[in-house]
């Protein structure tokens, strides 16, 4: 290639590399397409996070990496199928999210039931995990208006409340600002743990779209409320 030509196409080689070959993404499917079966080799992150939640005794199934049109995929994925405890409600989790639930469960969650409330954990309710949708609750909020949610990605996860071994309900919607200071404190001491885990935990304290219920997302946002 002559001298000129080669200085010429450099830059465009460079941006090329740059961009981490974007001409080579799949066009987007639109939202409510037949889900298709992506052909991914297993990342090493994901490896790696199989292997913890083998070493933590944890029993769970991967899942085919999945592309359901609108920009919500599901790579990386697996269904929990036993952590110790039952938990309601859960399909497709990626599986960082996986990882930091089953341990804020373990280590944050079932101890400060028993300690706290003096009774075991018998039952943990979810409002569900994956679904193809945008954020929602914060309006006005800047980028919000259309971007995706982290359940779009499955990497979120809703809880709504706790059932205790003596027979006991604690949710979300009643415990948070109820008149037991035992429930208050318990609810606020999980929140301060998930944040420890997670890169978003939502509250009731956030806004009116969480008044039922915790949103714990594996991002690394750092953002807690």
């Amino acid at each position: 290639m002559p001298r000129r030509l080669a200085v010429l196409a450099l830059p465009l080689l460079l941006a090329s590399c740059l961009s981490g070959g974007s001409d080579r993404r799949a066009p987007s499917r639109p939202r409510g397409a037949t889900p298709i079966t992506l052909s991914l080799p297993t990342s090493r992150e994901t490896q790696a996070c199989f292997a913890d939640l083998a070493r933590a005794d944890v029993r769970f199934s991967p899942l085919p990496d999945r592309d359901y049109g609108g920009g919500c995929q599901v790579i990386g994925a697996l269904q929990l199928l036993d952590i110790g405890v039952p938990v309601t409600n859960i399909k497709a989790m990626r599986c960082g999210l996986a990882r930091s639930f089953t341990g804020w469960v373990e280590y944050a969650v079932a101890p400060a039931a028993r300690q706290m409330l003096g009774s075991d954990l018998a039952r943990i309710e979810s409002m569900g995990t994956y679904a193809c949708r945008a954020v929602i609750g914060a309006p006005g909020a800047p980028g919000a208006a259309g971007r995706l949610s982290g359940h779009a990605s499955a990497n979120a996860i809703d809880i709504s409340g706790f059932v205790l071994r003596d027979g006991r309900r604690i949710t979300l919607q009643q415990g948070w600002n109820g008149g037991d200071a035992d429930t208050r404190a318990f609810l606020r001491a999980i929140r301060a743990s998930a944040c420890k885990r997670f890169g978003t935990v939502l509250s009731p304290d956030y806004n009116a779209a969480h008044y039922n219920h915790l949103h714990l997302e594996d991002d690394r946002a750092g953002f807690c409320r």
